[in-house]
């Protein structure tokens, strides 16, 4: 919405550049215009990390345990495994509402007329729109969150014996 805009060049050089974009778009297009986009953005997060685990819980279960011959090394790739299936699902399953938030944030156009726009000039081809890039951006911060919380939560039974 404001990336580009030769009316917004002023942020750059103002001391506290958010506060200056923020009182800009007050008086511009009211207060209203600091939450464009944020119902779609909770809409599509909450269900990003509940696809993410259940993915997870499903890979949990599918997955063979770790052999006691490379305990650890065999632990790892499993979480590996499961945290990047996890997030890549999280990130597919969800990637109609990140383009459709995307889009809100160029036209500023409210949900239901951005996605009666998306449907008629593009069909269903716009689910599908930036997903290899979303699957980047999105699964990767997934998966770690879930490799990561593997792993310090086997770290944290390993020392309790």
């Amino acid at each position: 919405m404001l990336q580009g805009d030769p009316q917004v060049r002023f942020a750059s050089t103002a001391r506290l550049p958010n506060i200056a974009v923020l009182q800009h778009l007050w008086r511009t297009r009211g207060a209203g215009s600091w939450f464009l986009g944020a119902g779609v953005g909770i809409t599509r997060t909450v269900p990003k990390y509940v696809a993410a685990i259940a993915a997870k819980d499903l890979m949990e279960s599918w997955l063979p345990q770790p052999s006691s011959a490379n305990v650890q090394g065999a632990a790892t790739l499993r979480s590996a495994t499961k945290s990047v299936v996890a997030g890549t699902v999280g990130a597919v399953l969800t990637n109609p509402l990140d383009v459709l938030q995307n889009e809100m944030f160029k036209t500023e156009e409210r949900v239901g007329a951005c996605l009666k726009r998306l449907c008629k000039e593009e069909g269903a081809r716009w689910l599908f729109r930036g997903c290899r890039q979303n699957i980047v951006a999105s699964a990767l911060p997934i998966a770690a969150t879930i490799f990561l919380t593997d792993t310090f939560a086997g770290w944290r039974a390993a020392s309790r014996g």
